[in-house]
């Protein structure tokens, strides 16, 4: 008997382990379908693009690469939903933003050349440095609930320190349920 238990033991643990490699290669094929269709969406859109002329066209080519850079950062943070991932997406975003209002601004001259490209220089600035201070809030929200649940698993223990015998044993595997 303990041997099919052994059996059944191990063969669940195999299946829950080839689900999560499974779960993890479907999740890789969807990023990578992802990716390859706004990489087409984006041979499509700049192949419309060559009925244009001059900075018309540029421009246009710039807002095709925006799309396909938005696409790629959501098909990245979708995949991997990390704090690092969302400020390497919203930099990039950020960046071809500014590509295209710097294209945009070519059919400008003289001074209100040199104002739009400060702008749109101040816009990828200031959307950058969003991302950044996006993740320290991040990170230091994830700090003090550490420091939260810490200090309260350590009041929760001075409680169970009362007791004694079971009901101590209970208390102390409760307050480790509840705060690690």
């Amino acid at each position: 008997m303990k041997k099919i238990i052994s059996v059944l033991m191990i063969s669940v643990a195999g299946f829950t382990a080839s689900s999560s490699f499974a779960a993890a290669d479907v999740a890789k094929a969807s990023f990578k379908a992802t990716e390859e269709r706004a990489e087409a969406d984006f041979k499509v859109a700049k192949a419309k693009c060559d009925a244009l002329k001059d900075n018309a066209k540029d421009i246009c080519v710039e807002e095709a690469k925006v799309v396909l850079t938005r696409a790629k950062a959501e098909a990245l943070v979708n995949y991997e939903n990390t704090p690092k991932n969302h400020v390497k997406a919203a930099t990039d975003v950020a960046d071809a933003e500014y590509a295209l209002a710097a294209e945009k601004c070519d059919d400008k001259s003289g001074n209100d050349k040199d104002v739009c490209k400060k702008e749109a220089k101040a816009a990828q600035k200031i959307a950058i440095a969003d991302a950044k201070a996006g993740k320290k809030i991040f990170d230091a929200k994830v700090d003090a609930l550490s420091t939260a649940l810490d200090a309260n698993y350590k009041v929760a223990i001075e409680k169970c320190d009362a007791m004694s015998g079971p009901s101590k044993d209970t208390c102390v595997a409760t307050a480790k349920k509840q705060y690690k």
